[in-house]
């Protein structure tokens, strides 16, 4: 997944306003106690980073 998909579903699903916030203040278990941009940064792949985001969420599976 490329990094402009990745931040196209994140502002599909929170908007784009909440989108960033969420990404740089929402600690996560399912990304290592990493928030979206720490995991991206320490070279996450998006398509995993995604995954996480959708766990722990709950994001349906018709909008992963």
């Amino acid at each position: 997944m490329r990094l402009t998909d990745f931040w196209q579903r994140m502002a599909d699903h929170f908007g784009a306003a909440y989108a960033d916030s969420f990404a740089r203040d929402h600690v996560m278990s399912q990304l290592g106690g990493r928030t979206v941009h720490e995991a991206l940064r320490d070279g996450w792949e998006a398509k995993d980073v995604w995954r996480g985001v959708c766990a722990a969420m709950e994001i349906p599976e018709s909008r992963r």
